[in-house]
């Protein structure tokens, strides 16, 4: 374990080391939640269009997913592990850049960006797919851009961004499931919807 916590550690180092003025503000922008509300507002949207009749079910879904993640994130891994951020760490001490002297919380595993963002990704792309053929590896791109940009504003290893897509992956499918079941059962109650 100890191995892999060094890797972890040194992985991290490299890539919070690659720093530009051009990547300090895109991965300062890819990280802040509020950028990416009209693409929200745009997958919403195709949701509904796919969905009218159940497009209730789809925000139903969509609440529980962010709920799911957003919680299992902090009290099933956050308050257990209770792993240090980099940039909380004593022993990377002056070796952590991080923008703004933003360090956020003081625990870092699983990242909840990563785990919210691949939680989403694979929700919305397994919703979408059938039509939008392009939609999975979008969002998937998407998702790991938002990952990595943790990793390289210094407050995430790469093992906590691991863990988040994961838990966020696996979680998102498994709302899919819910949903694809749920909407299942109502179309059997009213076949016209």
């Amino acid at each position: 374990m100890d191995a892999l916590i060094q890797f972890d550690q040194k992985l991290f180092l490299i890539i919070n080391g690659l720093h530009s003025p051009f990547f300090d503000f895109l991965m300062y922008w890819f990280s802040d939640k509020y950028i990416w509300v009209p693409l929200y507002a745009f997958l919403l949207f195709l949701m509904f269009r796919e969905n009218r009749n159940h497009f209730w079910l789809v925000l139903l879904m969509v609440a529980l997913l962010v709920t799911l993640t957003d919680q299992i994130s902090v009290k099933l891994f956050k308050d257990v592990f209770m792993r240090l951020r980099p940039c909380h760490e004593p022993a990377l001490d002056g070796m952590v850049r991080t923008l703004y002297g933003q360090c956020g919380g003081k625990y870092g595993f699983v990242s909840s960006h990563a785990t919210n963002t691949f939680g989403v990704a694979v929700f919305t792309g397994l919703v979408l797919a059938i039509r939008y053929k392009w939609i999975i590896p979008v969002m998937l791109a998407w998702a790991g851009l938002v990952s990595y940009s943790r990793i390289y504003l210094g407050v995430h290893y790469p093992g906590d961004v691991i863990g988040g897509a994961l838990t966020g992956a696996l979680t998102g499918y498994l709302v899919f499931l819910l949903f694809r079941m749920l909407k299942a059962r109502l179309r059997r109650k009213d076949p016209a919807s």
